[in-house]
C-alpha cells in the first residue's frame, strides 16, 4: 500500500518564506521587488526605480503637508566644519562614531597610486544631522521677535557610518527630510513639536497604510542634545519595533551654544527655542516589512508609482495591432479617473517578455492593480483583473466599462484592506496582560530566532523610570520604544522592579 503523499507547499515568489527565515526574506524581498541593492561602497546602497518611485511620491505628499503648516523648503552644504559640532557637547557626543570625516582636499599620484594630499586647515564633517549648521545660519538671520517663528525643512542626503548595516534600514548613506525651526516661547515650540509628529502620525496611517504608536521617548532615547523626543513606532511583521519618524524639542540647548538670540516684545535679549523633526528612506523598509507577503512587495495605492499595470498578451503577430490599441485607450480611460486627488497612474507594459514574467515582475513590485488583455478580451470588452492584496481572491473578468467605473473604489478598498491587516496583526501582537517581572521574563526569554512566529511583539506595561532596571532588558535584546499619549494615569507596579508606576511605556526588539 503506498504511503500518503505530503501536501506540497504552493509554490511563491520569493525563497526563503517568511516564516523560514524572516531576516533573509525580507533581503529578497527589497530585491524581488526592484526597490534598492548594495553599489560599491560597504553600507550605501542604490535606490532602483520602483523605490524611488515610491519615495517621490511619499517626498511629494510629506512637502504638501510641510507646506500647509507654513514651512518652507532650503538647502545646506553637505559639509559641515568641525568647529560646529565642537560647540554642543552633548549633540557630538551622540553622533561621534557616526562620523565621516574629509581631511583632504585632492589626490597626487605617488609611484603608480592615488594617495590623499593637501589636508584641510580644519576637517569637515559629511552631515548626519544639520542642526549645528542651520543653527548657524538661524544666528545670523534671527534679530528680532518679528523675525519668528522661523519654519524651514531641506530635502537632503545624510552620512552615518554604519556598523550594521541593512538595506533600506540601517545605511551609511540614505534620503531624508528634516525640518528646523525657531521660536520665540516654549508653547510655541511644544506646539510645532507635537504638531509635526500628527503630520507624521498621519502621513504614516493614511497613506502608508502603516498603523503606528505615538508617544514620547524616556530619557535615555532621546535625540542627543534634545530636551524632549517625541515618535511614531510601527511594527513589523515578525514582532519588532521600528521608529518610523521623530520630532524634537530642543530647547535653548542649541541657541545658547550657537548664540541664536532675538530681542523680545519688551526690548530684552532671550535665546530662542528651537525645534526639529525627520523621516528617511527608512520608511521604504517599513513599508517591506509592513505590507509584504512570499510573493513580494504589496504596495499601498496612495504610493504605489503605478496604481494599475495593463499587461497586453499576445499570442501571435496578428494579434499585436488590435491588444495594443485596446490597452493604451484602455489606458487612456482609466487615467479619466481619479483617487486621492490625482488621475490614476497607468502603465502599459509593452517589454517584448512574456505575459506571465510580466504579470510575476508586477506581483513582486506591489502594483495594487493588474490587468491582463488577451484578444478574447478585445472581443469580449473585458478585462482580467488581479488585486495584489487578494491573490488567493484569484482573477476577476468585469466589463472594460465595469472596470473603469470602479477603479476608484477598487483602489481605495485594497488601501484600506493594508491598513485593516496591518492594525489588526499590531493588535493581535501587543501584549498588555503582564503585569510582573517572572511573566516579562518568559515572555522575552523565548527563542529569538529569525523565524515570523519566534518574533513576539510589543509589550505594554508599567515601568517606574528607574534607568538602573534597563540593565535587565540588554539581555533580551529589549528597549523601551516609547511612553504612549494614551495614558490612563493609575498607579500599577513597575513590571521590571516592582515598585509602583504609573506610565505605561512599549517595551520590543526593534530594528
Amino acid at each position: 500500500m503506498n504511503a500518503p503523499q505530503k501536501a506540497q507547499a504552493p509554490k511563491t515568489a520569493i525563497s526563503p518564506t517568511r516564516a523560514e527565515n524572516y531576516a533573509e526574506w525580507y533581503q529578497q524581498i527589497v530585491r524581488a521587488s526592484d526597490m534598492a541593492e548594495l553599489s560599491g561602497v560597504r553600507g550605501c546602497m542604490i535606490i532602483k526605480p520602483n523605490g524611488y518611485g515610491i519615495w517621490e511620491l511619499m517626498q511629494r505628499d510629506l512637502d504638501r503637508r510641510f507646506k500647509d503648516t507654513g514651512h518652507e523648503n532650503c538647502y545646506f552644504p553637505l559639509l559641515i566644519p568641525l568647529s560646529y559640532f565642537q560647540k554642543e557637547a552633548d549633540h557630538v557626543e551622540g553622533f561621534a562614531k557616526e562620523m565621516a570625516v574629509v581631511t583632504h582636499h585632492r589626490l597626487t599620484n605617488k609611484d603608480g597610486k592615488l594617495v590623499p594630499d593637501g589636508e584641510l586647515e580644519e576637517p569637515l564633517i559629511i552631515r548626519p544631522t544639520s542642526e549645528m549648521t542651520i543653527g548657524t545660519a538661524m544666528a545670523k538671520w534671527i534679530k528680532s521677535y518679528r523675525d519668528l517663528p522661523l519654519l524651514i525643512n531641506q530635502w537632503a542626503n545624510v552620512m552615518r557610518w554604519e556598523m550594521r548595516p541593512r538595506l533600506l534600514l540601517r545605511t551609511a548613506e540614505f534620503l531624508w527630510q528634516e525640518g528646523h525651526t525657531a521660536h520665540e516661547t516654549f508653547d510655541d515650540a511644544m506646539f510645532e513639536t507635537k504638531q509635526m509628529l500628527e503630520v507624521y502620525t498621519r502621513f504614516a496611517e493614511d497613506v502608508m497604510a502603516l498603523p503606528v504608536i505615538a508617544g514620547e521617548k524616556p530619557e535615555h532615547e532621546r535625540f542627543p542634545g534634545a530636551v524632549t523626543t517625541y515618535t511614531i513606532e510601527s511594527m513589523t511583521q515578525d514582532g519588532r519595533a521600528l521608529q518610523a519618524g521623530t520630532s524634537h524639542y530642543l530647547g535653548q540647548n542649541f541657541s545658547k551654544s550657537l548664540n541664536i538670540q532675538f530681542q523680545n516684545r519688551e526690548g530684552a535679549l532671550e535665546f530662542v527655542h528651537t525645534t526639529s523633526w525627520g523621516v528617511s528612506t527608512r520608511m521604504l523598509g517599513a513599508l517591506v516589512m509592513a505590507h509584504s507577503d512570499d510573493n513580494g512587495l504589496r504596495t499601498p495605492p496612495r504610493i504605489a508609482p503605478w496604481q494599475v499595470v495593463i499587461i497586453p498578451v499576445i499570442r501571435n503577430d496578428a494579434d499585436k495591432e488590435s491588444v495594443m490599441a485596446y490597452c493604451q485607450s484602455l489606458k487612456t480611460e482609466i487615467q479619466t479617473q481619479h483617487y486621492a486627488g490625482e488621475a490614476v497612474r497607468v502603465k502599459v507594459d509593452a517589454r517584448d517578455i512574456s505575459s506571465a514574467d510580466k504579470k510575476w515582475d508586477w506581483i513582486k513590485k506591489g502594483a495594487p492593480l493588474v490587468l491582463e488583455v488577451g484578444p478574447r478580451d478585445v472581443e469580449g470588452g473585458k478585462v482580467c483583473v488581479m488585486r495584489r492584496d487578494q491573490l488567493d481572491a484569484g482573477k476577476k473578468f468585469p466589463t472594460r466599462a465595469e472596470f473603469v467605473a470602479g477603479v476608484t473604489g477598487e483602489l481605495t478598498a485594497i488601501q484600506k484592506n493594508l491598513f485593516d491587516e496591518a492594525a489588526k496583526f499590531q493588535q493581535e501582537r501587543l501584549v498588555t496582560n503582564i503585569t510582573t517581572r517572572a511573566e516579562f521574563d518568559a515572555y522575552f526569554g523565548k527563542p529569538a530566532d529569525n523565524s515570523f512566529v519566534g518574533g513576539q511583539g510589543f509589550v505594554r506595561a508599567k515601568w517606574s523610570g528607574d534607568k538602573q532596571s534597563l540593565d535587565a532588558l540588554d539581555a533580551f535584546g529589549v528597549t523601551i520604544r516609547c511612553v504612549p499619549f494614551d495614558q490612563d494615569g493609575k498607579t500599577g507596579i513597575c513590571v521590571l522592579t516592582g515598585a509602583p508606576a504609573t506610565q505605561d511605556v512599549i517595551f520590543a526588539r526593534a530594528y
